[in-house]
This record gives structure tokens, sequence and C-alpha cells, in this order.
């Protein structure tokens, strides 16, 4: 009776099996080809995205997140051509992503920073910029931070969520920028004199361009003296070079003429 009961289950599962057997192998075909379109698909992405010039680090992202979205459409696809129902499991994935995103509201709202600085290019790594009190060159722009070398050597890392949303100052934009500096002489010393000897001292500075031509102008009068504003434009990364060299300069050749200075010497102010 037991043999008879055994043959009657293997029976019924040899036939179970025959009868499953071409879904699960026409399951393991869709699964392959789907494997094969999705790589397809997202190398043909990744090129477009290249030959369009889209960033590198946003490149990789939206590749990513095509070929993870396909490959969840084509397993739940396969699932149920085995006969799983994919209603509770389409359900479970939804509620999942939704306790994701309120406990992850903050690094979602860097990531979606991420992706408009990446696509709107405020700036650029390279690029001298000012944002969020930091000032500094762009090191790396990754997907949720942006990364400033400050002129001290410090690293600084900024979540991109603010970045996208306040302001920026991008010193590298126009390819030029002025150095603000402002010198300090005696009420009785002859403005020209001076003049000609801050123009010449920027003149001779390499790093100083051409164009716009540097200028010297009076900014203030005072019972203490005149101040003048020197203003030498330059590269972006030149611009502590020229800062420096400007000052030093400039304060040996007015003291070499013999350009007194008031009470409280010559000064230089960074505006």
């Amino acid at each position: 009776m037991n043999d008879m009961h055994v043959n009657d289950w293997l029976s019924q599962a040899g036939s179970a099996l025959l009868a499953y057997l071409p879904k699960v192998v026409l399951a393991l075909l869709v699964l392959w080809i789907g494997l094969l379109v999705v790589r397809t698909l997202t190398r043909v992405m990744n090129k477009g995205m290249a030959r369009r010039g889209v960033d590198q680090t946003l490149q990789r992202f939206f590749v990513s997140m095509l070929g993870w979205g396909l490959k969840i459409l084509l397993f739940v696809s396969v699932i149920q051509m085995l006969g799983v129902a994919t209603t509770s499991f389409v359900a479970i994935i939804g509620a999942a992503g939704l306790a994701v995103g309120l406990a992850l509201q903050g690094t979602l709202a860097n990531f979606a920073g991420g992706v408009l600085v990446l696509l709107f290019r405020p700036y650029k790594v390279g690029d001298l910029i000012e944002a969020q009190g930091v000032t500094g060159h762009v090191k790396e722009i990754q997907i949720f931070t942006t990364v400033l070398l400050t002129p001290e050597s410090k690293t600084a890392i900024i979540p991109n969520g603010p970045m996208a949303n306040g302001n920026i100052i991008n010193y590298s934009a126009e390819g030029r920028m002025r150095v603000d500096l402002t010198f300090a002489v005696s009420g009785d010393t002859a403005i020209s004199e001076v003049r000609r000897l801050l123009t010449e001292v920027m003149k001779k500075q390499p790093n100083v361009l051409a164009e716009p031509e540097p200028s010297v102008t009076v900014v203030k009068l005072n019972p203490e003296g005149v101040e003048l504003a020197v203003r030498p434009w330059c590269a972006p990364g030149d611009y502590w070079d020229v800062y420096f060299a400007v000052y030093e300069e400039g304060q040996k050749a007015l003291r070499t003429a013999g350009i007194k200075g008031p009470e409280r010497s010559l000064t230089v102010v960074n505006k």
C-alpha cells in the first residue's frame, strides 16, 4: 500500500515537473535575453551621454540607475512567468522605497542637488568659487557632495543640497579676476608719482594680465593720508601669487622712491 502511494506521488511529481519545465526553460531564456538587452541599453546610453559631453559622475549614476531599474523589472517579469504572484512583492518594494525615502530626506536632497549641479554646471573641477561661506578651488564634484581646496590647503566637503539652492560666486567663469589691493601714503605725496610706480610694478609681474589694464585710483582722503585702490587682473589660479607679489614689490618701490606712508604705515586690504 505504501509502495502504491509512493508511486502515485512520484508519478504526480513527474507530471507536475514535466508541465512546469517549459515555464522554467522559457523564464531562464527570457532572463538571459533580458540581461543581454539591459547590457546593450546601458552601453548605448553610456556612449550617447559621452558624445554629448555629460559629466562622468552623472554618466555612471544614470547608467547604473537605468541598469538596476531594468533588472528589477526583468526579475519581476521572470518570477511572474513562473506563476509566482508579484502583487505583494511589488507592494513590499514600494513600501520599502517609501520608508527609505523618509529616512534619507537630507541625503536625497543632497543627491538631487548633485544631479542639478552636474547637469547645469554652475562650476566645474578646477574653478575658484565661493559658496556656503567657503572659498576654494573645486577639487571634486561627487553625487552627494562638492569638495573644495581652500587657499590654506584645507579640504572642505560641502553637501550638494545647499550648493544647488544657495548663492555661488564663480571667480573662474570669465577666465580672469581682479585683485583688490589698497595702499596708503602720506597726504603730501604726489599722486601721479605713486600711480606711475605702482603701475610699473603691476606691469612687471608676469601673471598680471595686460587686458583689462591695471589701474591705480584714489579711493579716500583723510587726515592720516591718501588711500589708493590698486587693481591688477589675473587668471583665477594666479590670484594669490599676484596679490602677494604686487603688495610686496609695490611697498618696496614706494620706499625706494622715498614715499612715506601715514602713521599706520602702508596697508593692504583684500575686498
